[in-house]
């Protein structure tokens, strides 16, 4: 049992923060995922918008990545939801989209995001991208 404390405490304090990463293409969530985690983030996901939207006021992230295309709900509404409500208004959002046009990342930066990321994505770009944001 002591063990596990100590294991737990160590694990707690080198973690670099948490992500929520918020896609509906699993093999996407598996690679952002992986990269996170070797980028030393605690990483807890969402497969929706709607989901995403609990999951933030439960979990407290330190950043959330969305994709833009989902079903019921786009990562542009997200974004809004987020930024307007205040225990969430201050949480930095990435959005990873395959929507490369410049028009997609001057709206999505319109809508509350603070880093707009192209997929395909390197591991460094990704974790460029939550360090830029991270507060």
């Amino acid at each position: 049992m002591l063990i596990n404390r100590e294991v737990q405490r160590v694990v707690s304090t080198t973690l670099m923060g948490t992500i929520l990463i918020v896609e509906d293409t699993l093999s996407e969530m598996e690679l952002m995922s992986h990269y996170l985690r070797e980028g030393g983030y605690n990483v807890i996901s969402a497969v929706g918008a709607k989901e995403a939207l609990n999951k933030v006021l439960e979990y407290k992230p330190d950043v959330v990545i969305t994709d833009v295309v989902m079903p019921g709900m786009s990562g542009f509404e997200l974004c809004r939801r987020l930024k307007s409500h205040p225990d969430t208004e201050k949480v930095p959002i990435v959005i990873c989209s395959s929507k490369d046009q410049e028009i997609d990342r001057l709206w999505g930066m319109k809508q509350g995001a603070d880093a707009y990321l192209t997929k395909p994505f390197t591991r460094e770009q990704i974790l460029r991208a939550i360090k830029a944001v991270a507060v």
